[in-house]
């Protein structure tokens, strides 16, 4: 019994640390649009499972909301007029995320944040 309970605890740590994590803080972020590049920061705040924010890059700048479940962070904000779209895995530390972007179906691509040293 002592070590299915071990098991269990074992298998949930994964878990709880993406529970704990906070990624409040400001991110520098790299994008990979079909060939071109670019390289926004999010300063971003958590409340529970909630995120908004500030994007500040090529578009100028823009609110940002989104949501936090276990790794998985997804980003919105509008621009230019179209929405922005940002999904993405938390690593194991909350220092970086990477997953996909896309520019309200004009473009679309792969990106990097790293959550800066200060923060």
């Amino acid at each position: 019994m002592r070590k299915i309970l071990l098991l269990g605890a074992l298998l949930a740590l994964p878990l709880l640390a993406h529970a704990t994590t906070n990624i409040t803080g400001t991110w520098q972020v790299k994008v990979d649009l079909s060939g071109q590049s670019g390289a926004p920061t999010f300063v971003l705040k958590q409340d529970a499972d909630k995120l908004t924010g500030k994007y500040s890059g090529a578009f100028g700048e823009a609110d940002m909301k989104g949501t936090i479940k276990g790794d998985e962070i997804t980003l919105e904000f509008e621009v230019s007029g179209f929405t922005v779209h940002y999904q993405g895995k938390l690593n194991s530390d909350g220092t970086k995320f990477e997953g996909t972007c896309d520019y309200g179906g004009q473009a679309s691509g792969t990106f990097t944040a790293t959550k800066s040293a200060d923060h």
